[in-house]
């Protein structure tokens, strides 16, 4: 049988292009193929680091047709590099799907570790790290409450990601369902306008309701125990 090739997945910047590691520019200048989940974002590293891989779009409108592809592309031999638009590939977005199908036809899959947004602004925001939760994005209708209702009796540092256009909205249901705990917002992390923004949920909410959303979030809840910050 044929050796097959190896999938790697491969953190990148979530803002700031320094934060890649040598290992990571190897990789993706070595592999065979770049499988992104947005060409146009990806290319703008590439450029920056003159990696000259074809790339190839995989994001979860098109798995049922690019999966196929990537997998017998690994089943010639050859290696493919998957990376999300910044970070870490597989949190919350359609990548793990990918990386099934690749354990499944036994491929090699190796991890390039590198930036998170959610440990990025975790070991910042000043919470409590000894256990936290990572929830990505809430369910917009359909499960919100009843997931806001199970997280309130967790005893664990709560993450969740949102965008501007939601942020006040989930906020609002943060303090009506789990309380107005000890919060932090992250924003355009390790870009020029990053900001941490520390208060209680309700200090946040009014916050934002006095200026406008930019950017993309990292909701992080405190535990309900006082005792805990001191």
């Amino acid at each position: 049988m044929a050796e097959t090739g190896i999938l790697y997945i491969v953190a990148t910047p979530i803002g700031n292009l320094e934060d890649i590691s040598f290992r990571a520019i190897r990789i993706l200048k070595e592999s065979s193929l770049i499988a992104a989940e947005d060409t146009r974002q990806t290319k703008k590293l590439l450029n920056h680091y003159n990696i000259s891989t074809s790339t190839l779009s995989y994001y979860e409108h098109n798995r049922f047709t690019r999966i196929p592809q990537i997998v017998n592309h690994l089943n010639t031999g050859k290696d493919v590099a998957v990376v999300t638009d910044a970070g870490t590939p597989g949190i919350s977005d359609p990548a793990y799907k990918l990386i099934r199908a690749a354990i499944e036809t036994n491929a090699r899959v190796e991890a390039i570790p590198g930036p998170s947004a959610s440990i990025t602004a975790l070991v910042a925001s000043g919470l409590p790290t000894d256990r936290f939760i990572f929830e990505g994005f809430l369910p917009h209708k359909k499960g919100r409450k009843g997931k806001l209702e199970r997280l309130a009796s967790i005893d664990a540092t709560i993450i969740i990601y949102e965008s501007p256009k939601r942020i006040q909205r989930t906020l609002k249901d943060i303090l009506e369902y789990i309380g107005n705990r000890p919060a932090v917002i992250g924003r355009e992390l390790t870009k020029m306008h990053e900001e941490l923004i520390r208060g209680k949920v309700s200090e946040l909410l009014s916050y934002f309701n006095r200026n406008t959303p930019r950017g993309e979030f990292v909701i992080m809840i405190g535990k309900d125990d006082p005792n805990v910050y001191f």
